[in-house]
């Protein structure tokens, strides 16, 4: 089996990838595949990268720089004897000495740095904090939020419209728990009900449940349950005038498209 290079990076990654590329041109095509992981932001992130290279005897380097990451990918590799090469540190501890100053130790710093950078990075930070409706009080932060059922790509769609600086909240529905209050404040406008095909769905699950070694027959897969959750949704999104898109049949950009759009019109009606 081929092996792979986790190129890391809590930015874009070029340069993690380039170190690994180099790497791996001394070894010939066949024997190491790359892997470039943009915007590292979360430690589920980096868990499901430790996970794989576990099972599959695969190598991490990073170039990530926020000090809360570094250290639990540090502290996760050695946990689980995984092989991780951290690219910037020898060398910020080297300047570190003969300067006598801290590096700053910002995200992205190769890159040209201004106002735009930074309201990309606030974004991509905003998505992290606010997934998954871990804290409902982002809700009325956020450009706009987005709604669904499990698996209706949610989190993909959030973080490729953080990457172009919209702040995104987004919640799971699920019919035993009630909706949070402040769903409730936000101007219908600024919610985007997501929907998509029973059956698609269905697919989507089931693969999910053999990739966490579940077996066949669980409730999360079920096409009744989706069919119920389904109904929910459409009920939830009747009850609260929001917007609706369905994703059956779109890529995560032509989503994050529509729904730039709906984040502009409200821009101009609030000026």
């Amino acid at each position: 089996m081929r092996k792979k290079i986790y190129a890391m990076s809590d930015s874009v990654g070029e340069t993690a990838e380039m170190v690994a590329k180099a790497t791996a041109s001394q070894f010939g095509d066949e024997d190491l595949d790359i892997v470039r992981v943009s915007y590292v932001l979360s430690e589920k992130q980096i868990d499901e990268i430790i996970e794989d290279c576990v099972k599959n005897d695969n190598m991490i380097c990073h170039t990530i720089v926020m000090p809360r990451l570094r250290d639990y990918i540090e502290k996760q590799a050695e946990k689980y004897n995984v092989l991780c090469i951290d690219i910037l540190g020898p060398t910020l501890w080297a300047a570190e000495r003969i300067t006598s100053a801290e590096p700053s130790m910002r995200v992205g710093m190769v890159r040209k740095l201004n106002s735009d950078y930074y309201k990309k990075v606030e974004a991509m930070e905003f998505a992290v904090t606010y997934d998954d409706g871990k804290d409902p009080r982002g809700f009325l932060k956020a450009d706009v939020v987005l709604l669904g059922i499990s698996r209706t790509s949610k989190t993909p769609v959030s973080m490729y419209l953080a990457y172009n600086s919209i702040k995104v909240a987004n919640l799971p529905l699920v019919p035993e728990v009630p909706l949070p209050d402040e769903i409730l404040r936000i101007p219908p406008r600024k919610i985007v009900g997501l929907l998509i095909d029973t059956y698609k769905l269905n697919g989507i699950r089931v693969s999910r449940m053999q990739a966490m070694g579940v077996g066949a027959g669980s409730k999360y897969s079920d096409v009744d349950r989706i069919t119920e959750e389904l109904l929910y949704s459409r009920e939830i999104y009747r009850y609260l005038h929001c917007h609706v898109l369905d994703v059956t049949d779109k890529s995560i950009e032509e989503t994050a498209a529509h729904i730039m759009s709906i984040v502009e019109k409200n821009r101009e009606i609030d000026g």
